[in-house]
């Protein structure tokens, strides 16, 4: 079999801070995003991609308020439902542009993806997330009373709405994105983290109002995969310890104990990169394989150097035999 790789990026590759989330702009940036990535196709990997989507589910917020008072408005967890096909089907298709003007034919499909988080996760007594619009303070304490939200300010600009983000536990479309991406397919899977669900009393699943990082839940994802890389690609080219001070150092090569280490010691930004290396610790004590977090500039020369990039490897024996990885399918 090729190597199985999963790739993960933010959502703002698809949709720039400064935009104004217009279709054009966005699949333009998909067009971009599918040429950079663009060296895994041709590197004969199997390939399993994850994005973020803080921008665009942003947007269908702003939206579901706007139109309030025309329409019933949508729970977060169908929210981050729409934002994963409407993201899946404009990077769907960049790259399937990408594929044909290659004359490849592989296919690229988009799975709709639902995590389960456990209800006892400390995440929905310490809400920590900011999502959506921002609203003055009287409208702030109409939401608080009528729909029990959470409010906080946020940087000055006003109220918003946060919400748990629990860690993910178990992703229940696992065995048909393995399946695809082992069949050649490309597999555009958990957009945003997924869609966090959890079982009711009677043992149905329930759709709950949270956000999963899309991060860690990759981290969750290459683990139940038993992918051979993963692979995260950010604004900068490399991990840095001090980042923007002027004793910063780029780190090359790491291990899963110095990971860890740097982790505790609190050098990456919780919002940032933190959860990166998080994702590469929960699938490096899973399995034995390899982490890349580099920019798209660099991805080519990781591929085959990964220490172009910020290398991470285990030196533990990991948690799980990587043959009988896949179970409980």
């Amino acid at each position: 079999m090729r190597p199985l790789v999963v790739l993960a990026f933010g959502g703002n590759a698809l949709l720039a801070e400064k935009e104004k989330g217009t279709i054009s702009e966005q699949e333009a940036n998909a067009a971009r995003t599918a040429q950079e990535i663009f060296p895994l196709v041709v590197g004969d990997y199997d390939i399993i991609i994850t994005h973020g989507n803080g921008p665009q589910v942003g947007n269908i917020l702003i939206q579901n308020e706007e139109a309030a008072q025309l329409v019933p408005t949508m729970p977060l967890d169908v929210c981050v439902s729409e934002s994963e096909g409407l993201i899946g089907y404009i990077l769907q298709q960049a790259i399937l542009n990408e594929l044909r003007r290659h004359n490849l034919k592989r296919y690229v499909v988009t799975m709709i993806t639902q995590v389960v988080v456990d209800k006892n996760d400390p995440a929905f007594k310490t809400l920590t997330k900011p999502i959506g619009p921002f609203f003055t303070a009287d409208k702030a304490e109409v939401f608080k009373r009528e729909r029990k939200w959470v409010m906080i300010e946020d940087s000055g600009r006003g109220f918003r709405r946060v919400v748990p983000s629990p860690m993910p536990v178990k992703i229940i479309q696992r065995p048909m994105i393995y399946d695809l991406a082992r069949a050649g397919h490309i597999v555009i899977a958990l957009g945003g983290g997924g869609i966090p669900i959890w079982k009711k009393e009677n043992n149905d699943y329930e759709g709950i109002e949270a956000v999963i990082d899309k991060d860690i839940a990759s981290g969750l994802l290459a683990a139940e995969m038993k992918a051979d890389m993963l692979l995260i690609l950010t604004t900068v080219p490399k991990v840095y310890l001090n980042y923007g001070k002027p004793n910063q150092k780029a780190l090359d090569k790491v291990s899963l104990t110095e990971a860890k280490k740097y982790l505790k010691e609190g050098h990456f930004g919780t919002g940032s990169m933190a959860p990166k290396i998080e994702a590469a610790i929960r699938y490096l004590e899973q399995v034995t394989g390899t982490v890349v977090i580099t920019n798209s500039a660099h991805l080519k020369a990781a591929l085959k150097d990964p220490t172009k990039g910020t290398y991470i490897y285990s030196d533990i024996k990991p948690k799980r035999d990587k043959d009988n990885l896949l179970i409980d399918f």
